[in-house]
């Protein structure tokens, strides 16, 4: 076993946030986090800078996470959301729960593009390390990210506010 695989067992929440914005089927999302899991366990040995691990592994679900939306966006196979079928929400934290699904939800209808700038911001991660996660301009994260916010803005004035 690597010795930096105890650490990455330790982002699993950090994962599944990510394989929940790109997916919104349960059996789906278990199936891109184990692809996205087996990809960090065989990627760990070229980690030059083990302080990076959280970059590196929320990378690879992203890029992960994008091929998976664009083969589905190949062969679509429309799945009803059912959210008696998604995760179980504790009573005391039904509104909590109800907000979640629906940024999971949001976020399904953005772009790609916006999609992955929005949740590696919400993962906490500043403009210069989304821009060097990404491959792209500092700038562009900015636009990309007031572009991403608009669109949710607009979609939760849609929907009546959450």
């Amino acid at each position: 076993m690597h010795p930096l695989w105890p650490q990455v067992q330790n982002f699993h929440p950090h994962l599944w946030r990510a394989v929940c914005g790109y997916e919104l089927n349960p059996a789906m999302r278990e199936e891109l986090l184990q692809e996205v899991l087996l990809a960090v366990w065989e990627s760990l040995p070229r980690l030059r800078d083990p302080d990076m691990l959280l970059p590196f592994v929320l990378r690879i679900a992203h890029n992960l996470g994008a091929s998976h939306v664009r083969a589905e966006a190949r062969m679509p196979s429309p799945v009803s959301f059912d959210a008696a079928q998604h995760d179980v929400p504790d009573p005391a934290t039904t509104t909590a729960c109800a907000r979640t699904q629906w940024l999971f939800e949001a976020l399904a209808t953005l772009p790609l593009n916006l999609r992955q700038v929005l949740m590696l911001q919400l993962e906490g991660f500043d403009y210069q390390e989304i821009a060097d996660m990404l491959g792209v301009t500092l700038e562009n994260v900015g636009v990309r990210l007031h572009r991403a916010r608009g669109r949710l803005k607009a979609l939760s004035k849609e929907e009546g506010g959450l």
